[in-house]
This record gives structure tokens, sequence and C-alpha cells, in this order.
């Protein structure tokens, strides 16, 4: 394994201007070493990182980090700016850049030496050694723990990981031995002999040996913390550092849990038990998180725990005076976990919509695919059949599609519960699946559909976060997830979905069904451009999936304008993959060897109906993939709704075309939108193309890769 950072990666002179040209001069300089395979996926993959949260750090500090699949190894590069860079820091630019790389399946000890490096950055010694150097060489030795920020060049320390805490320029053992007294209220800082006694340091020994003369210690105040961020490299341990020393100041006992990349190690439960207070810093929910219910909680973002450690341990204080305690944890559900602090409603909203809708779509899949080779064994009057249980007949395939088709149908029923139930589930975990299932299922008797399962989950959801809201006495803790919760949430859910909602979103339900029975003209081919256009956006995301959901529910009860709905919205999410791989085909040149390789994967990924195949060419030049891709998107939803094609499958692609109506005309739509698309960006990344790569993009030169301007 090579050292994490070499002379070679660092750059004491950097000219960059902004944190993307940092990022992409640090990272050029793995490239070159071998560190990073692919240079542009690498800086998506940062991109996407600091998207999720700035990394700029108070001090002057910026940390862009990631993990990747192009790393080969765990890296690091340094550059110092003379002009300072913005990394999103609340107290300006930062002029000391690291640039960690973590391979996808990095190592413990490699990710533990990076965390102990975030560490070490808390210590103006080491950050202030780092700006006065002035030979690439002491830097790296710096930053790899070969020498202390103490030491003079060329003196090697016993050291060879980073410095740890107790490695580091220690203060006078006076001011270790006289805390400032805490003034937070409710607290008593114990009398040690430098504050309680003169100035005299002649017989230090006479005090020492008389402890029991003293007024004996008030217990400290025991905080447990834990601190985590999306990749678990950098932030996660510096918050970690800045509480246990904010701590240390206020006489306070901090113990942290880092929930990190190298995995966590748990708390020991007697030490959480024992605690006064709990500090949540983190950007991805808490693991375990209900070993820490019924404390004094104060909750915030990973940010917070570097910045303001002292607010937060005096918060904890305050609330733990007051008797405030948190209510009985919930883990996130797990379209949850990347979720960050303050997120707003309209963001919550739509991750417990996708909870729902992504815990919907395997029934979907395994149903209507069921549904769908019924048909194509038995014909479209299946659904007529006996039921199998009754009269079944082992030599006769329409008994056999008889059976695929029921058991697509049970498969099927459980869409709408299933949706609701997991709604409510996303809001507040498992206690809220009853009362989900519930009202899906009223919703289902009442003929309410896709749009009532919506709002039984919201509602099963709702009521539950209620419910957990209020004041429980700790006799009854134990029986309120398992049995208060779910009684009285699925009365007041179904309550309301029979008698208050249940019968106004039946009807909208009904009157939706009718208007798509009656699209023709020009109305349909404006809903399919729109769907078009929603596939195409997000390819996979959100949008997507509010489309697909859309169409999805219509085959429960399905019509003409259900099933062309659902032609429409297959035939849009294969254009994007599509589109990539023909584009890559097409002008080659136009992307690097990585997209090429992409491409080749693209068109299977396309024609099974796998819209995500597209992801790594938008990741990579967003503003031109996916514009473009929306646009081939809208050609064929329109032409799909304008050939009157229609479909019963939810999925499968190009290998349910049997299925479709008017197959030929549905293909057509396909490669229209894929043409379109293809061309479009083709013509915007030519348009981007620099006079050098033009020069260089001879025939004799294939695999040349073309520099895009971000």
């Amino acid at each position: 394994m090579s050292e994490l950072i070499t002379a070679e990666l660092v750059d004491l002179d950097l000219s960059a201007e902004t944190k993307d040209a940092a990022a992409r001069s640090l990272a050029e300089r793995m490239v070159a070493h071998g560190r990073v395979t692919d240079l542009e996926g690498f800086l998506a993959d940062v991109a996407a990182r600091e998207a999720q949260m700035p990394t700029g750090l108070d001090g002057g500090i910026g940390i862009p980090h990631c993990r990747s699949t192009h790393v080969t190894e765990p890296t690091l590069a340094f550059g110092r700016s003379a002009s300072g860079i913005d990394f999103g820091a609340p107290d300006g630019p930062a002029d000391l850049i690291f640039l960690i790389a973590a391979p996808a399946g990095g190592d413990a000890d490699h990710l533990s030496i990076l965390s102990t490096l975030a560490r070490s950055l808390m210590d103006e010694s080491f950050t202030g050694a780092l700006r006065s150097a002035t030979e690439p060489e002491r830097t790296a030795a710096l930053i790899r723990g070969d020498e202390t920020a103490g030491e003079p060049a060329g003196e090697p320390s016993a050291q060879t990981p980073v410095p740890e805490r107790d490695a580091r320029p220690e203060k006078a053992p006076e001011a270790e031995e006289a805390p400032v007294p805490d003034a937070s209220p409710g607290t008593t800082a114990a009398p040690t002999e430098a504050t309680a006694a003169p100035a005299d340091t002649t017989a230090p020994a006479a005090a020492a040996e008389a402890p029991s003369e003293a007024a004996p210690a008030a217990a400290p105040f025991r905080i447990v913390a834990i601190t985590s961020c999306p990749t678990g490299i950098a932030h996660t341990y510096m918050a970690a550092e800045s509480l246990e020393k904010a701590g240390q100041a206020a006489g306070v006992e901090v113990s942290v849990e880092t929930q990190g990349s190298a995995g966590f190690e748990r708390l020991d439960p007697q030490l959480v038990r024992d605690a006064d207070g709990v500090i949540f810093a983190h950007d991805v929910e808490v693991r375990e998180k209900e070993r820490f219910a019924g404390k004094p909680t104060v909750d915030v973002g990973v940010k917070a725990g570097i910045n303001r450690p002292a607010e937060l341990i005096a918060e904890v204080r305050q609330k733990a005076e007051r008797g405030e305690v948190s209510g009985p944890a919930r883990a996130a559900a797990p379209m949850d976990k990347d979720a960050e602090t303050g997120d707003g409603f309209a963001t919550r909203l739509r991750k417990w919509l996708m909870t729902g809708v992504s815990y919907m779509v395997p029934f979907v899949a395994a149903g209507g695919l069921l549904i769908a080779l019924a048909f194509a064994i038995g014909g479209y009057t299946i659904n007529k059949a006996p039921s199998v249980a009754e009269h079944f007949v082992w030599t006769d395939s329409t008994s056999w599609a008889a059976l695929l088709f029921q058991i697509g149908s049970v498969a099927f029923g459980f869409l709408v519960p299933v949706l609701a139930g997991f709604i409510a589930y996303g809001m507040a975990d498992r206690p809220g699946l009853v009362p989900g299932f519930v009202g899906g299922a009223i919703a289902l008797t009442i003929n309410a559909g896709f749009l009532g399962g919506l709002i039984a989950g919201l509602i099963a959801g709702a009521v539950v976060m209620t419910i957990q809201r209020v004041a429980i006495p700790p006799v009854l803790r134990g029986i309120m997830p398992v049995v208060v919760i779910p009684l009285i949430s699925s009365a007041i859910v179904g309550f309301l979905m029979f008698l208050v909602v249940g019968k106004p979103i039946a009807a909208l339900q009904k009157g939706l069904t009718d208007w798509l029975s009656g699209l023709t003209g020009a109305n349909a081919i404006i809903l399919g451009a729109l769907l078009g256009l929603m596939m195409c956006f997000d390819l996979g995301g959100p949008l997507n999936k509010v489309a697909y959901a859309f169409a999805v529910g219509g085959l429960a009860n399905p019509n003409e304008g259900s099933l062309k709905v659902m032609a429409a919205v297959m035939a849009a999410g294969m254009v994007p993959p599509l589109a990539m791989a023909l584009a890559t085909t097409v002008r080659g040149r136009l992307f690097t060897k990585a997209e090429r390789e992409n491409g080749k994967a693209a068109w299977v990924l396309g024609a099974s109906f796998i819209t995500e195949g597209a992801i790594p060419f938008a990741a990579a030049d967003p503003l031109r993939v996916i514009p473009s891709a929306m646009a081939g998107g809208a050609v064929t939803g329109a032409l799909s709704m304008m050939f009157g094609c229609t479909l019963r499958a939810p999925h499968g692609g190009i290998f349910v075309v049997p299925l479709i109506g008017q197959p030929f005309l549905y293909l057509l739509a396909i490669a229209a939108g894929t043409g379109v698309s293809a061309a479009l960006v083709i013509l915007l990344k030519g348009l981007r193309r620099t006079p050098h790569t033009r020069a260089a993009d001879s025939p004799a030169d294939g695999e040349a890769e073309v520099t895009v301007a971000a």
C-alpha cells in the first residue's frame, strides 16, 4: 500500500480560483500518480458530495472528499492558496485545501488514518505549521505524522501514523490543572489547588498528599454524542474532536460515538444509561437511535458540532435542568438514510412519498409481469377464467395462464396498501405500518384507488407522529408501539377514510379515470409529452417515480386511457440510456473512455426500461445531457399517445413488445425520441469543444478524450 500523501501530491502555490478548479487541480495530481483512474468520474463524485453540504470549515480549511469507484487506494492531496477559495465556510475562503479520495470499498485502516487527520485539523499548531511550511516534502511529512508541528525539519519523529491527540503539543501543566470553572446554570465546579490556593509553587506535593481535606467533588455532567456525515470521512471525526475539547473546557465528560465509513464501535451501554444528556451532530440518520430515548437531547447538523460545540453542550445542560427529554426514538426509513438536518416540509414530503413508491415497485414488477405473461399465453380473456383453486388442468396452457394471472392479480392487490403503509413508515417508522396498511385497504374498499392510498398513508403517518409526541408515563412506554399506537391510530385512520375524506377522494379518482379514458387528439398528445418530460428529468428520481406511479396506478383498473398512459411512460423512460448509447457510438470522441464503456451497457439498460442507465452521463455533464434527454422523452411520449399505443405490463421494455398495442408504431416512437436526444447531446457537446481538442481529434487518434468545459 502506498503512502497516503507524498510530496508530489502537495501544491503549496495552488492558483485555482474556484472550488471546482481546486478539486480538478489536485485530482489531476492523483491521476498522474495512478491513484485515480477516471478524472471526470471522480470529480463528478466530489461534486455530488459537495452538493450535499459545503465542505468549508471555520479557520480557513476546505476539505472536499468522497468515496468513489474511480479511486484505487486511499489518497490525500493538499493545496495551499494565497488568495483563498470559497468552500462555503461561514468565516470566509479557505487557504488550506485537502482533497480526500477513498475507494468505494476502502479498508478500515486507511479510513482510520483519514479520520485522525480530520481530528488534527482542529489543532491550531498543526494548521499553523502547514501555513508556514516551505517545502512539499516537509508538508507531506507533517500530514503523514512523520514530523510533528513543533519539530524542526529533518528531525524524524517516532510516529508513523497521523498524529493522535495525545502526541500534539501539550498545554502547560498549570493550565491543565486549573480549568476555567463552568458558569452554566446548575453545575458545580470542583475546587482545585490551582483555584483555591495562592500561587505557591514551593509545596505542590503537600497539597497533593491531603486530598481528604478538600470537599468531595461533585459528579461531572455526562454527555454522550453521535457524529456522522454523508461520507463518514472528515466531518464525522472533526465534530467528535470539537465536542470533546469543548467538554474538557467546560468540565463536562463527553463520550463520542463516530458513525463513520470505517463502521462504528457502540458506546458502552452503561455509559449511555448513566449519561445526563445526548448530542446528535449528524447529516445522516443516527444508527440504533433508540438507545438514547428518554434523555435530554440536542439534534443538529454535523457542522454545528464543529463550529459551536460549547453552545450545544450548554443547550443540553439547560434541557436537563428543565427536565426536557426526547420521546421514543424512531429509526429512519430506508429512503430517509441520506436526509440532511433541516430539510423543509416539501423535501420531507417527497421522501415520505418516495418511501411508499420504493416499496410498491417490487409488487408492481412481480404482479404486472405475471399478468402480462398470462395475457401472452392465454389471451386477453384470461381474466374471466375460473379460480384455479377450483379448476386446474395440468396439461392445459390456459390453466397455467389463469394461474399466472390470478397470482399476479393477488400481488397487484397489495399495491395501494403497501404504498400507504410505507408512506406512513417513512413518516413514523414501524408504528406507522399498521394504520397505513389499514388505510390503504380501506382506500381499495371504497374505490379511492391510488390517490386514496397516498392520502391514507399521509394521514396514518401524521396520526402516529402526533401520538408519539404525547408525554407517556414510563410504565406504559413498553406497550405503546405494539398495542396502544396501532389501536388508536387504526381507529382514527379508519374513521377518516370511511366517513370524512374517502368519498371525495373516490369521486376524484373516478373523475380522473374517466378523463383518461376519454383522452383523444391534442389532449392525449400533451399528456404524453408531459409524462415524457417527467420520466427524463431526473432519470429515476422523484419526478420520474411520480410519473411511473401515476401510470401503474391506472393498471389496477385498466381502461383504454390508462393503458395508453402506461405505454407512453415506459417508452419515454427507455429513451435516455438508448440515446446516450447511440451518441457514444456515433460520436465517441465527444465522450471519455469510461463514458464510451458505459454507452455499451446503456443499450441493454435502455432496452430493459432502466432509465437510470443514463445517470453516469448526466452526472458528468447535466447541463447538456438532461435537456437532451427531456426533449427526446417528450417526443416519444407524445408520439406514443398520438399513435394510440397501449401496454398492459408495467415493466419489461422491448421484451414485452408482444403485449403492446400498435407495436411497430410504438418502436417508431422510441426510435424517434432516441434520435432526437442523441442528436441534441452530440450538438451541445460539439459546440463546447475547445480548439485544442478539435486539433487533437484526428482520425488517427480514435481514443482521444475530449475536454468539455464545466
